[in-house]
């Protein structure tokens, strides 16, 4: 290790330690969250301004900042399938009727799937008004090279139907999919735990006594993954604050400026994505503000890492402790919303890249048929999106190639995939956590007392 970058993880140790004692001195977990994303943001923005994108002391700082940011982000990789499994299986076991996990399973899934289509046209209008176009993009030696490498992707994603993508979210070995091989495992670890819950729940009714044996261990394992969940989620400010740093150090702001137009479309269907969110809060006569302040530190975790999967821990702590969402409905759509219905990365995305494309085809992009295949192909194609870094770019090469258009031009957006894909993620989220509120209400399992307490924040990892 050389010398500055001796410098530069003495420093990044120097802001852990502010942070240790802002805990100590009671300072709420989203003052810290934040404290620590403000940090991470100045902290990157003075290396990169210090020894320039892609030095080897920058290179070799960022390697070991990862033992911070990315080390947090395994250890909630690591919880997430036990997470899943152990609270839908404990989630289904307390029900009183069978019939209410149809019910929940329903609105989640509707919910999840009729967002991403209303982000599609959003991504749709943005372009248009942004009059955003594939011909305005240059593309250098790296963004050619990444178009090569789609195409051939796309060759195995054309492999497999419509009808063969749904029947592969069927777990066949269910000890694989919790290894989280597949980008699919989440959905195949829900459908598993579903089962057991329903097998569990028949064998009640015939031998209730080997019932509650089970469902004693399971209760007990549950507090036990709780527990774990609460004493990983106790480090979000410090992984924060170094995947900030690391995101900020090596983002490529000259690519951001020479594909800027894109960059402001992108962010403002975000945006407007975001409004249309807390306007569905509204409309069911819940205070979108009580619930744009509790779900923000969630948000800011899922912006930096960049892992939709990775912050189901963090949405279901906040669902159930800061929304008063059931806690049956909270793992379901968290859960669900990593891999399914992602508004960002499955709806926006794809949308405006057809629309950027279309022309060049001989296409009218806003002619009333091709806004409505493209609005299907996306609310079909948003099952089964991986919900790590990259889950945009699979849904643009499905969509696209399910509209007979050329891929490549998603290849061409590399220099900036990085720093879309961050708002991209916080978008996937929040959809996930506005579709387990808005269940609730509708099947009145809503703790409104809780989810109008302006007090009951997202401070679990203090338990």
């Amino acid at each position: 290790m050389g010398m500055y970058t001796l410098l530069n993880v003495a420093i990044l140790l120097v802001l852990i330690g502010i942070l240790i004692w802002m805990q100590k001195k009671h300072f709420s977990f989203t003052k810290r969250v934040f404290t620590g994303l403000g940090a991470g943001i100045v902290l990157g923005a003075i290396l990169q301004w210090a020894y320039g994108a892609g030095s080897d002391i920058l290179t070799e700082t960022t390697d070991w900042y990862s033992i911070v940011g990315s080390g947090y982000i395994r250890f909630l990789m690591m919880i997430v399938i036990p997470l899943v499994l152990v609270s839908i299986i404990q989630s289904i076991i307390n029900l009183e009727k069978t019939a209410e996990l149809g019910k929940m399973a329903s609105w989640i899934i509707g919910i999840l799937i009729s967002t991403t289509m209303i982000a599609a046209l959003v991504g749709i209008v943005s372009a248009t008004v942004f009059d955003l176009s594939a011909e305005q993009i240059e593309a250098g030696q790296a963004e050619n090279e990444r178009g090569t490498i789609l195409e051939s992707t796309l060759e195995e994603v054309e492999e497999q139907t419509t009808a063969q993508k749904i029947v592969s979210f069927i777990p066949s070995n269910i000890f694989l999919d919790m290894t989280g091989d597949r980008s699919t495992s989440v959905i195949a670890v829900v459908i598993f735990s579903v089962i057991v819950g329903i097998a569990v729940l028949g064998v009640r009714r015939k031998n209730p006594e080997q019932a509650e044996m089970f469902t004693k261990m399971v209760n007990a394992l549950y507090a036990v993954v709780m527990r774990i969940v609460t004493l990983i989620l106790r480090l979000t400010p410090y992984g924060i604050l170094a995947l900030m740093a690391n995101t900020v150090a090596s983002t490529d702001f000259a690519g951001i400026l020479e594909l800027g137009k894109f960059v402001v479309a992108s962010y403002v269907a975000l945006f407007v994505m975001f409004v249309i969110h807390l306007i569905l809060v509204g409309l069911f006569g819940l205070n979108p503000f009580i619930y744009l302040r509790k779900a923000i530190p969630v948000l800011g975790f899922a912006f930096t890492s960049r892992s939709s999967a990775g912050t189901i821990p963090l949405n279901i702590q906040a669902q159930q402790h800061a929304l008063g969402v059931d806690q049956g409905i909270a793992n379901m759509s968290a859960s669900f919303g990593a891999t399914m219905g992602q508004n960002g990365c499955a709806g926006i995305y794809p949308a405006m890249l057809a629309v950027m494309i279309a022309p060049t085809m001989g296409i009218d992009p806003l002619s009333p048929g091709f806004i409505l295949q493209l609005v299907l192909i996306v609310g079909i194609s948003s099952f089964g999106i991986a919900g790590v870094g990259g889950g945009a770019t699979f849904a643009a090469l499905i969509v696209l190639s399910s509209m007979n258009m050329p891929v490549a031009l998603a290849g061409l957006l590399i220099s900036i995939e990085a720093f879309i894909d961050m708002g991209r993620t916080a978008l996937n989220v929040n959809g996930s956590m506005v579709t387990g509120t808005l269940t609730a209400r509708i099947l009145n399992k809503l703790n409104v007392k809780t989810y109008q307490d302006k007090s009951a924040i997202q401070e679990a990892p203090e338990i």
